[in-house]
């Protein structure tokens, strides 16, 4: 089992988001990532949200270990092609530590506020599918040609390359009859946020039931699940903490409440270890502002040994 941090760019200093990369890059951390959103994911929409790219280069410059990525950057917002420019050059930043999180978005009402057409979900699958084949050709290749429904490359350069032989691609989302199937034709690693393992156990087999049908060997690709944390001392701390985590989330808690572990470390440690179960190969830790700094030093001394990943 390895471990990462999701650190969400809203209602947050960059000093708090720096100290937070910091603690994933000097401790045994695989991952540190950030989202990309330009309104605070949540209920209330009001507040500071920090664009990805630029924040997620800024991680890139602030560690030295970790590989870096986003979950998810929303294929929708930014042609591919320039997406491509930004994560390319984000590897040679990042001394080629670059993870490329692609997604097909959700947040209807930042789009609508800032002119970005927003299709169906089946119109931004399709962006999402052609986003990917674009932005592997340009990694890979000379020069690429794409003509799809929705982007259009002609002869394009791609340089300099990654200096990755070939980075890995993450997706992000659960949809079964779509989702997953293109997860399993183009993606490294999978990734999906906040549901309970048994959930978590259903989509995992479907996954590798897309990928029997197409061909692929189902362990070639990294299954990964964002989590929150809410750890306490005992009973009563950890129904205060919930209860900040309910102010946090707002009116989306009771949806993701059960992808959030919560409780004593032997009780997180028992919830991890249901998710190992369910085929997790990753725990990321999702921190939403203000990060639960006591929770994450206690996951580094109690919670993460218990599966073999401690401090050098």
């Amino acid at each position: 089992m390895k471990f990462g941090i999701h650190t969400g760019p809203q209602h947050v200093s960059f000093e708090d988001l720096v100290r937070a990369w910091r603690i994933a890059d000097e401790n045994p951390f695989e991952w540190c990532s950030v989202w990309d959103h330009f309104y605070p994911a949540a209920s209330d929409v009001r507040g500071p949200c920090l664009e990805a790219v630029s924040i997620m280069t800024a991680l890139a410059c602030h560690t030295k270990r970790v590989r870096v990525g986003c979950l998810v950057y929303c294929v929708p917002y930014r042609h591919p092609a320039v997406l491509a420019k930004a994560a390319a050059t984000i590897d040679h930043v990042s001394g080629g530590r670059l993870e490329l999180g692609l997604g097909c978005g959700w947040h209807q009402v930042e789009a609508d506020a800032y002119g970005i057409p927003f299709g169906t979900v089946r119109e931004r699958l399709d962006q999402l599918e052609e986003g990917v084949k674009i932005i592997r050709s340009l990694f890979e290749n000379e020069t690429t040609t794409f003509e799809g429904k929705h982007y259009r490359v002609v002869d394009a350069r791609f340089e300099p390359k990654p200096l990755q032989k070939r980075p890995r691609f993450w997706i992000g989302g659960m949809g079964e009859k779509r989702l997953l199937r293109i997860v399993a034709q183009y993606a490294d690693a999978w990734n999906t946020p906040f549901i309970p393992p048994d959930l978590y156990a259903w989509k995992n087999k479907v996954l590798s039931e897309w990928c029997e049908k197409l061909g692929r060997d189902p362990r070639t690709v990294l299954r990964t699940v964002n989590v929150g944390l809410s750890m306490a001392a005992n009973e009563e701390k950890a129904k205060a903490k919930r209860n900040e985590l309910a102010q946090a989330f707002g009116d989306f808690f009771p949806a993701v409440e059960p992808g959030i572990l919560m409780g004593t470390p032997e009780q997180v440690i028992d919830r991890i270890g249901e998710y190992r179960e369910a085929g997790a190969e990753w725990i990321i830790f999702a921190l939403r502002a203000p990060f639960d700094w006591e929770s994450l030093e206690v996951v580094i001394d109690r919670v993460m040994p218990a599966f073999g990943a401690v401090r050098s």
